[in-house]
């Protein structure tokens, strides 16, 4: 560095980036952290001299590119590799600095401020680490946690304590929400039988609404019971949304087998050929537990196991490319038995 590049490593970010603007973008490597290049470049796009496409981006054009990169993001964690897992989060903070820069643009909040509001509230929550409050187990933490929330919302008079769910969030996961709210000031079955037996009264409502042929009872009796279901989800420490994920991802599976197996002999998908299909699935059922057994051994695996995803993801990775290319280049529980992951989840609904 010359001796221009060191002041400029030394002054705070906001003037260093003011003095060192001059600079080439490749030559920002030897100041600014990773990130303070990313805002640079963001910077850059949305400038007079920047890009047409990222100018005329608003909150609004870029929701739905910050809800499919969070998706991608969850494709890729299911993927098993790291290599896609970065990417991923990659793309979900290019979202973040985007929005940033637009708010800032118009004058009302920038990527610090965002950081910074971040940052406070972690020190706030966490007064068992930044202060002189102690805690031994994360069940303490979380019940700490709900009541600093609690005085947040009665500062900000935001009313109730499901308030703060989004009303935007997928029915499953809302449901898994509001649920653990509700669970972790009390509000909840005494234990696991209780909850059992609901799964069997909404099941029983259901079937009575069927039989009598009413189509409102059965959306209704089928949301208790989606939604009871969704508590037996948050009282096992399981997660419903990718319980459901798994589900499909195995009946995608064997769903193919049969299309392949229906199509060396000659066949379609087809009402006509039902059974056979029928067949095929019982089939390739037991093709998946003989090679289920043989990869775990006799005393290992499940009747429903399917081999993993591609672990480098390398169809979805490249329908990932295909369609940003089309972008212009700048794509856009409370009673759970693992206290770490509770821990985990209470802190992704900040």
């Amino acid at each position: 560095m010359d001796a221009t590049q060191v002041a400029c490593a030394l002054r705070p970010r906001r003037s260093r980036i003011m003095m060192c603007d001059p600079l080439s973008i490749e030559r920002w490597e030897d100041v600014l952290s990773e990130v303070d290049r990313l805002r640079g470049i963001m910077d850059r796009l949305r400038g007079p001299d920047g890009c047409p496409w990222d100018r005329e981006q608003t909150f609004e054009t870029l929701g739905t590119y910050l809800l499919e990169e969070t998706h991608e993001v969850l494709d890729a964690i299911a993927s098993g590799s790291p290599t896609a897992i970065c990417e991923e989060l990659g793309d979900v903070l290019l979202q973040v600095v985007f929005q940033a820069r637009v708010a800032q643009d118009m004058g009302q909040f920038d990527l610090d401020d965002v950081a910074r509001g971040i940052a406070e509230k972690l020190v706030r929550r966490h007064p068992h680490v930044f202060g002189n409050d102690r805690m031994s187990n994360s069940e303490q933490v979380l019940k700490q946690w709900e009541q600093i929330k609690a005085q947040e919302r009665a500062q900000k008079k935001s009313g109730s304590l499901l308030s703060g769910v989004p009303a935007a969030l997928p029915a499953l996961l809302k449901a898994l929400r509001i649920s653990t709210k509700a669970a972790r000031v009390g509000f909840d079955w005494p234990d696991r039988d209780g909850l059992l037996a609901k799964v069997d009264e909404e099941l029983g409502e259901l079937r009575s609404a069927i039989d009598l042929g009413d189509r409102a009872g059965v959306v209704e009796e089928l949301g208790d019971l989606l939604f009871t279901l969704a508590n037996v989800a948050r009282y096992m420490d399981v997660d419903p949304e990718s319980a459901l994920q798994a589900a499909n991802r195995k009946f995608e599976d064997r769903f193919g087998r049969i299309e392949k197996k229906l199509g060396a002999e000659g066949l379609t998908l087809s009402p006509q050929n039902r059974a056979r299909m029928e067949e095929l699935w019982r089939e390739v059922k037991k093709e998946i537990r003989t090679a289920s057994t043989a990869r775990t051994g006799p005393s290992g695996g499940t009747s429903d196991s399917v081999p993993p995803p591609d672990p480098q993801g390398t169809g979805a990775r490249s329908r990932r490319v295909a369609r940003k290319v089309g972008r212009r280049g700048s794509p856009p529980a409370s009673r759970g038995r693992s206290a770490r992951r509770r821990g985990a989840r209470a802190r992704s609904r900040r």
